[in-house]
């Protein structure tokens, strides 16, 4: 797949999430759980380092790399301070046991070879490192929405009136995006050679309502549309 939508609406996709600021908060919380006591943090995917920004500035939590491979997305990261690598997280070189946590926020669904990525992982982690997947299960309600939107190819359609959020994400994005099951990511995450899983969940209200509410994260993954898979790189594996 291509990157020309992430470089065409790079503000926009920054516009969204801003604009729909309880909901950015509710993932925020939910990442930010993730990575107490993280260490050095690898960002795959990450954008244009709105999550990184607000993590650091109200969680104290510094990830100061990334892997993206929007050019315009990875502008707007660097001049928030991150070092970024313009890459696809296939493609990328993340070297060899340099990271203590491997953060892919948001990005697995936009991922040809999830599992690449995460043998990529898997080798760029200390002994006893993490990695942290979190993406909208295709199970869930965001993910059946979306992808309700991407069979009818628009938001505007009488299937989903009174249904959508009240800021869509855009369509455009949408369209980029291929959601996995939470068992299909349980899979590619034991097959890379983690173990120790666990799981945390936030946006567990409809879609059409998330935005009234901050949500702190609970543990799980059977309401949540955004969910996290913590795993770790351990000895037995190696």
């Amino acid at each position: 797949m291509g990157y020309k939508s992430f470089d065409e609406y790079a503000s926009q996709y920054d516009s969204w999430f801003i604009e729909n600021s309880n909901v950015l908060e509710s993932e925020v919380k939910l990442v930010a759980s993730c990575l107490k006591d993280a260490g050095e943090v690898l960002s795959i995917g990450c954008g244009s380092g709105l999550f990184e920004k607000i993590l650091a500035d109200d969680y104290g939590i510094i990830v100061r790399k990334g892997i993206e491979p929007s050019a315009a997305m990875a502008e707007i990261a660097i001049k928030r301070g991150m070092v970024v690598t313009i890459a696809t997280g296939e493609e990328a070189d993340y070297g060899v046991g340099c990271y203590d946590t491997i953060l892919f926020n948001g990005c697995p669904c936009y991922m040809q070879d999830l599992a690449l990525a995460l043998r990529k992982a898997y080798a760029a982690l200390r002994e006893g490192g993490r990695v942290v997947v979190i993406d909208v299960p295709k199970e869930s309600p965001y993910g059946l929405i979306y992808n309700l939107a991407l069979s009818v190819g628009t938001w505007d359609h009488p299937l989903l009136e009174g249904c959508v959020p009240q800021m869509p994400y855009p369509i455009e994005l949408v369209k980029q995006a291929n959601w996995r099951t939470t068992a299909e990511k349980i899979g590619v995450i034991e097959e890379a050679g983690f173990s120790n899983l666990s799981f945390s969940q936030t946006l567990t209200t409809s879609p059409h309502y998330s935005h009234l509410v901050v949500e702190d994260p609970c543990e799980g993954y059977d309401k949540g549309s955004y969910v996290a898979i913590t795993a770790y790189k351990c000895s037995a594996h190696n």
